[in-house]
């Protein structure tokens, strides 16, 4: 076969080739053999072409010509046939996957969540403005990342990373995908280290570990986000990182709580990861397990992570209405059936390693009329270790935080509390108990007998000390001095609307008079016999001191 003839043979061949690149069954062994046969023909060209007599223009055109190399290049390309309300349905894009990323002409992402023969449902990440149907959509060929690292604690971000506060561009350390597997099980450890919340009831009666996951359940407008918040600003002096994540929430509300963190100065250890109403919903559903990402990095530089998500029920709502979007069957309350595993594989990333450190999660729900049996707070209540009910005749009474002792619980319990806090609040819950079953009665105006009326006297002080105002969290030490007072007698013959002002004035004695005090308990958590019988001369005369200039009314 002539020269001419093979040179005519491989150009005939490479036709077929590109024809076939646009068609989808294209694959490697055929581009390879397309290269291959390119090659040749470039060799033949060389070896066909008389070098010497080249020059000029001509020489230079023909060196550029035997340079260029042709690649076949290729891409999923998908088309748009219905969008809108965050939802776009494509067809095409046959080699896309669940979770991957696709991009529309105008360069906003959508996230892949359905597939089906025919066609693939995508929720967007960004305005579905100038998309229509028709217009062309390609696949990434990548799952959607995030950035994470300490460049991110102190700054205000979306779920995708990117910056609100007005601070320039996020530096990352790396970019993590936001579906991560929790660590397993020969990874963990059991939770023994106690979290310090800074709240007297809760740290004594309702003791939060390292590790644990404690939710947060109440009506609207009962300080589920000030109890939250002041668990942040409790950790300004504990080396704990701080994630909250704000999902659904009100613009002024979300800015009231970044205004407090910064006011306190906890906004250098915490980072806040907003999705706000107007935002669309795939970014209110992927913003937890953006703020989760973000505290598992800080996790594995070895670091204890606090991560607030407020609320699980406007993220639970985000997800029903992409589902709803997406033609899923509804189910109970017309949630998906998926609605469990939604929170369940989200809070299961909230553990205590081995190597020390730990991510603690406060998930915050909202219920309706105090309604806890509802379907979503059910859920999260079987998923979590223990849960906070806030309740809301405690607080329309002035009684905060509004913890309702006994449809609350924590089931790490003591294992997680400091040895000087179990030795105290032993009896503190038993005594709350019985203090609002004899109250009912004594509502009702009957008499009761002495006895009964000393019990209930002793349950009200108990209640009005373990009383405290919003974004004051105490430390362990100051919670120990007024534990110790009230369990001890110190409060037995001072007036109830006396109390806070006697616990103000009494913290400040002891922070003047006997530090040494605050520092012990602070650094052993122990109630030596020593410290005891200091603790004992200290209220003594704290307590002579307060009678003597108690106004006189």
């Amino acid at each position: 076969m002539s020269t001419s003839e093979l040179t005519k043979k491989m150009q005939k061949r490479i036709e077929q080739l590109r024809v076939a690149a646009s068609d989808e069954t294209f694959h490697k062994a055929e581009v390879q053999t397309y290269d291959e046969l390119s090659h040749n023909l470039r060799e033949e060209r060389k070896k066909k072409r008389p070098q010497a007599r080249l020059g000029g223009l001509t020489g230079v055109v023909t060196t550029d010509l035997d340079n260029v190399s042709s690649n076949v290049k290729f891409k999923d390309v998908g088309t748009v046939q219905h969008i809108g309300n965050g939802v776009a349905t494509l067809s095409g894009l046959p080699h896309v996957r669940t979770d991957g990323l696709v991009e529309f002409s105008t360069g906003v992402r959508g996230l892949v969540l359905n597939l089906d023969h025919n066609h693939l449902d995508v929720i967007l990440l960004g305005a579905d403005e100038g998309i229509s149907g028709g217009d062309l959509a390609t696949s990434t060929g990548e799952r959607l990342r995030i950035p994470v690292g300490p460049r991110l604690i102190g700054r205000v971000v979306t779920p995708l990373g990117d910056p609100l506060d007005g601070g320039g561009q996020v530096t990352a350390s790396d970019f993590w995908v936001l579906e991560r597997n929790p660590p397993g099980i020969v990874q963990r450890e059991p939770v023994h280290e106690s979290l310090q919340t800074g709240i007297k009831i809760i740290d004594a009666l309702l003791p939060i570990g390292k590790g644990q996951r404690e939710l947060i359940v109440g009506d609207r407008q009962t300080g589920k986000t000030a109890v939250a918040v002041d668990a942040i600003l409790a950790q300004r002096d504990e080396d704990v990182n701080c994630v909250y994540v704000a999902i659904g929430q009100k613009k002024s509300t979300t800015l009231s709580v970044i205004e407090t963190l910064q006011a306190e100065g906890a906004m250098k250890y915490t980072t806040v990861v907003v999705a706000s109403p107007d935002d669309p919903p795939a970014l209110r559903y992927l913003a937890p397990y953006a703020g989760c990402t973000i505290a598992e990095y800080m996790l594995k530089m070895g670091r204890d992570v606090l991560i607030v998500y407020d609320d699980l029920s406007k993220h639970a709502d985000a997800y029903r209405e992409l589902s709803l979007l997406l033609r899923r069957p509804p189910g109970r309350e017309a949630y998906p059936g998926d609605i469990f595993y939604l929170h369940s594989r989200l809070l299961e990333r909230a553990c205590k390693v081995k190597n020390g450190a730990s991510i603690t999660a406060l998930p915050i729900v909202t219920t309706q009329r105090g309604n806890i049996s509802a379907y979503i707070p059910t859920n999260l209540i079987s998923i979590t270790d223990g849960q906070i009910v806030l309740d809301a005749d405690q607080f329309n009474r002035g009684i905060k935080p509004a913890v309702d002792v006994g449809k609350s619980v924590s089931r790490v319990g003591g294992a997680a509390q400091t040895r000087v806090m179990r030795t105290l609040s032993g009896d503190l819950r038993l005594r709350l108990a019985q203090f609002e079953e004899v109250a009912r009665f004594a509502r009702f105006g009957t008499d009761v007998d002495p006895e009964t009326r000393r019990q209930i006297e002793t349950g009200q002080r108990l209640q009005a000390i373990l009383m405290q105002n919003l974004h004051q969290p105490l430390s362990l030490g100051m919670q120990i001095v007024s534990l110790f007072a009230a369990v001890n007698g110190s409060l037995n013959d001072v007036a109830l609307d006396d109390i806070p002002s006697y616990e103000a004035a009494m913290h400040e004695f002891v922070d003047h008079h006997a530090p040494a005090i605050e520092i012990e308990i602070n650094q052993t958590g122990e109630m030596t016999d020593n410290l005891k019988s200091d603790m004992i001369a200290v209220l003594q005369e704290f307590h002579a001191y307060w009678l003597r200039k108690k106004p006189v009314a």
